[in-house]
């Protein structure tokens, strides 16, 4: 094995590698591969409504607990616009996800869950009363993001809250079945109504979407607050919001169904009654149809979760899902994506004990490379926002790397230290320059591979163009581009996360741009 590599280095030098039309494999280096890339901005496909990521479940403790400086700081992460001598302050999340928890956190121990981070507070006492200064951590990172101008805000829910549900816990004891009481739907619908009410007239914010249920299909039975729910379970609730929000004359739509993964949305899997969702809500000859109600857009959400593993998987299970979303003209939310599951097979990714942080983000970009070209996402969410790098997760699971001041196992309400890792300065790559109202446009780049690909994007004034590569190869790659379409642009920026930058700004000289390697690289152009 060593002596076929050594000889490969070998064999590079002499021949000084000319592009043979294919790339490289990961890892290997020498001279620039050449690529030309032609973009086509009268071919277009979806508008992005935001990127974004969710306030699970250690925001709460960090927005209330934390000293003033470090939270300010995540908060800028997460989402200044701002780009200062060519460094960006961060990267201009565009999206905000808020948990509107269940109440386990004042269960605390008897609430069943043994992870204090994982426990989510609740407004509502058990008398019918409100407490607004609950979830005051997660309340600073709404206000915050609408400072930075953050412009759309979903609330979701993992469980409804512990007072209406059948075991008075916030995960479920009831299999397949809804936790709710039979006699509660209403009041849950209520209760989201109310909570998005209060934060309109009380702090200037109000959420585009609001999420009623999460991951249906699974169980929930320990570890975190969480239901299953019936499509018909679903259905219900989904009407009794859709009457509370009109009574209240709020202008939030309804966001479903955020499913565990993909495949749930778009055929029969496991157990019917909880999957093939875009055909059981939006058929109207389905006893589930949902599409008539005023709350209710052309939307469907999932997670992206499970079929990720590979490119062939990523490709297969999102050109399908792509389909199946036209056929009913619906647009494609993915709220939620980490790194779960010991699943990944794909050729550019060592596995999770070898991963450096570095390739942990470069197979995100891979996942959100086929969200955004083979399903057509309008919008893309990471999950979550910051938490503690346990059990070597490295950034498979966050984009912000919290240390509680008594160490990474220590007591999250303990001010301490936070790092931006990889994976958020990747996430900035799209979130920072693809602005709401930015529509794809075809992009081709001449022999194409699962090594090196990207995606193109029209500004809605037609003045500025983003592109977003992602090499994965161990070679640099010059692009000669091709734009039909628009004249010559006026100026070009170049912003590269690699093992040595995080969205490290450049000019590019002349005609010719190059792309580090093992890197993501967004191109913007002025015209």
């Amino acid at each position: 094995m060593k002596f076929k590599y050594y000889f490969c280095l070998l064999l590079i030098f002499v021949i000084s590698a000319c592009d043979d039309g294919t790339d490289p494999e990961p890892g290997q280096s020498g001279t620039n591969v050449k690529k030309t890339v032609t973009i086509d901005i009268g071919k277009t496909f979806q508008t992005i409504d935001g990127f974004g990521a969710s306030d699970c479940w250690t925001a709460n403790y960090v927005g209330r607990d934390w000293e003033g400086s470090q939270k300010e700081s995540i908060a800028r992460l997460l989402f200044s616009q701002d780009i200062n001598n060519g460094a960006p302050e961060g990267i201009g999340l565009s999206m905000w996800r808020f948990n509107l928890g269940a109440g386990t956190a004042e269960q605390g121990d008897d609430s069943g869950i043994d992870d204090k981070s994982r426990r989510a507070e609740s407004f509502l006492n058990a008398d019918g009363t409100y407490d607004w200064s609950r979830q005051q951590g997660q309340q600073y990172f709404l206000e915050k993001a609408r400072e930075y101008g953050c412009g759309s805000f979903v609330m979701f829910s993992n469980s409804p809250p512990v007072h209406y549900t059948y075991n008075g816990k916030g995960f479920s004891a009831r299999g397949a079945r809804s936790n709710l009481k039979e006699e509660h739907y209403d009041d849950f619908a209520a209760y989201m109504a109310n909570v998005a009410e209060y934060f309109k007239n009380n702090k200037n914010i109000t959420f585009s979407y609001i999420s009623p249920v999460n991951e249906p299909q699974y169980n929930w039975e320990s570890g975190q607050e969480g239901s299953g729910w019936q499509n018909a379970e679903i259905k219900r609730l989904v009407i009794e919001l859709d009457n509370a929000l009109s009574r209240k004359n709020l202008d939030s739509r309804i966001l479903i169904t955020e499913s565990g993964d993909w495949e749930y949305l778009y055929k029969i899997k496991g157990d019917a009654a909880r999957s093939n969702q875009i055909t059981d809500f939006f058929s109207p000859e389905s006893a589930n149809y949902i599409g008539d109600l005023t709350h209710v857009d052309l939307l469907i959400g999932g997670h992206s979760y499970w079929t990720d593993g590979n490119w062939d998987t990523m490709k297969s299970v999102r050109s399908q899902l792509g389909a199946a979303a036209s056929a009913k003209g619906l647009k494609i939310y993915q709220t939620e994506w980490s790194m779960l599951g010991d699943h990944f097979n794909d050729k550019d990714y060592p596995g999770h004990e070898s991963a450096t942080p570095l390739d942990i983000a470069l197979h995100m970009s891979k996942v959100i490379y086929h969200d955004l070209t083979t399903a057509n996402v309008s919008s893309w969410s990471f999950w979550t926002s910051m938490d503690m790098a346990r059990w070597d997760h490295k950034n498979r699971f966050l984009l912000i790397d919290l240390v509680p001041g008594s160490g990474i196992y220590g007591d999250i309400s303990e001010s301490g230290r936070h790092e931006a890792t990889k994976s958020l300065w990747v996430l900035g790559n799209y979130s920072l320059f693809i602005r709401p109202g930015y529509q794809r446009v075809d992009l081709s780049i001449e022999n194409p591979s699962s090594s090196f690909f990207g995606s193109a994007w029209m500004s809605p004034d037609k003045k500025r163009l983003v592109v977003v590569y992602t090499n994965m190869t161990g070679k640099s790659i010059a692009i000669n581009l091709n734009v039909t379409g628009l004249g010559r642009h006026s100026s070009v920026k170049q912003y590269t996360t690699s093992r040595t930058k995080d969205l490290g700004e450049n000019t590019p000289s002349g005609e010719e741009t190059v792309i580090d390697p093992l890197s993501v690289t967004t191109f913007v152009y002025e015209f």
